[in-house]
């Protein structure tokens, strides 16, 4: 049975307001596809097989998401993340102070660590930068979080393994799609960051900011062991591709595989192995709300398929006579303002629309990079945690951390239109 579009668009709508009014994400969703396939004339029995249905169809996700908690939990354990990030600063002179910032947070997100969590730790040394050089909280976050995006979508992370999942494409094909859109993102992460440094609050002159001794960290040699190996497997199989050397381009080990793999390395490298049960216990412990969000998103994805709105979507981007090919980036633009989180709104938009992107003739490595890209627009609004964090990060009030919005959805944004340029077939 085929529901009517405005009954999941109902559900739809339910399960975003249920979230502006904090309501936990995972109820919200579950809720509002409840409300939906109900609303449509499903029955009971009916309501429970289709949100099973769709929860189930992001297992694979989920999956893949528990494997990268063991890198994660490495990383962010075992001081490597610290390390990398104060490397990459040190190396810098003042006067690239800000490009040094932003491609910090891009390194720790695109090896793998949590957005949130690489602006935490990279916090404290762009207060400290942002003290000696008396440049603004606005410009320090704008770096941090422009960054933070552009290594997003070029990451393990979570929001690119359902990109990935959502077209039926490799996570690392993603990856590679996304790298010019990132360092795109990164240029314009930098000259926006240096354009406003001399505006809104600065930090004070008498904070004191709190950071991990030396003795506590491991060399910066064995730190990157970890995202080398996992970025040097990942990519053995389009490597071959691209050479045509059959022996590298069948050597299809999934990201379930590698990324406990390189975790398991790096803490051997690091000598923390003793440590490395506990490093994939707190791991998968920051993995766990993801997971959740993920079945939430998993349950809305199941109304939606079982709806006429995609085909709706599909008339009202013809009847406007605009391109076929912005429902790709339209649609994670939307599902992850709608949720505030970039991989929420990847696993709706990719789950619900990914077949009729697809009618369009694009492929499914283009579509997942113009949706992924996409989902980075505006995530970063206040019914998400993403917001919090980041202010709190750098003691911003709720009213700076709005304008900070604005700045971030233009990074967001130039990755987009670079993504969609490169694989929309709009010429």
């Amino acid at each position: 049975m085929v529901i009517a579009w405005w009954a999941a668009l109902l559900g739809l709508l339910l399960a975003i307001g249920l979230i502006l009014f904090r309501v936990n994400p995972v109820y919200a969703l579950m809720f509002g596809a409840i409300v939906g396939c109900l609303v449509g004339g499903l029955s009971l029995a009916q309501t429970t097989d289709t949100i099973v249905k769709g929860s189930s169809g992001v297992m694979g996700t989920i999956v893949r998401v528990i494997a990268a908690g063991v890198l994660a939990g490495v990383m962010m354990e075992s001081g490597a993340a610290n390390v990398i990030a104060s490397n990459i600063v040190n190396r810098f002179s003042d006067r690239l102070a800000i490009l040094a910032l932003a491609l910090s947070t891009m390194v720790l997100t695109g090896v793998g660590i949590f957005i949130p969590v690489a602006v935490l730790i990279v916090a404290p040394i762009a207060l400290e930068v942002g003290q000696k050089m008396h440049y603004s909280k606005l410009s320090l976050l704008v770096a941090l979080s422009g960054g933070g995006k552009a290594g997003n979508v070029i990451s393990p992370n979570p929001n690119t393994i359902a990109a990935a999942k959502g077209f039926n494409v490799d996570l690392s094909q993603v990856m590679i799609a996304d790298f010019i859109p990132a360092i795109v993102g990164l240029i314009v992460t930098v000259i926006l960051a240096t354009l406003i440094k001399n505006r809104g609050e600065f930090v004070a002159d008498t904070k004191k900011f709190e950071t991990k001794t030396q003795a506590d960290l491991p060399s910066l040699k064995t730190a990157i062991v970890t995202p080398l190996v996992a970025v040097v497997l990942l990519l053995i199989t389009p490597v071959g591709d691209i050479l045509g050397i059959k022996s590298l381009a069948s050597f299809n080990l999934d990201a379930m595989y590698i990324l406990p793999i390189a975790g398991l390395i790096g803490a051997i490298a690091m000598g923390q192995s003793k440590k490395f049960l506990v490093y994939m216990q707190k791991g998968l412990a920051r993995m766990t709300d993801v997971v959740l969000i993920l079945i939430g998103a998993g349950a809305i994805a199941g109304l939606v398929s079982v709806s006429n709105l995609p085909q709706k979507v599909v008339e009202i981007v013809q009847a406007s006579g605009i391109s076929g090919t912005f429902l790709a980036p339209i649609a994670g633009i939307l599902m992850a303002a709608a949720t505030a989180s970039t991989s929420t709104g990847v696993i709706l938009a990719s789950n619900s629309f990914s077949k009729s992107i697809l009618s369009f003739g694009i492929s499914g490595t283009g579509a997942a990079a113009m949706v992924h890209t996409g989902a980075t627009v505006i995530d970063q609004l206040p019914h998400g945690n993403y917001f919090h964090v980041t202010a709190k990060a750098v003691d911003m009030h709720f009213k700076e951390r709005m304008s900070v919005v604005f700045w971030e959805m233009l990074v967001g944004l130039s990755m987009t239109i670079v993504a969609t340029l490169m694989y929309g077939n709009l010429f």
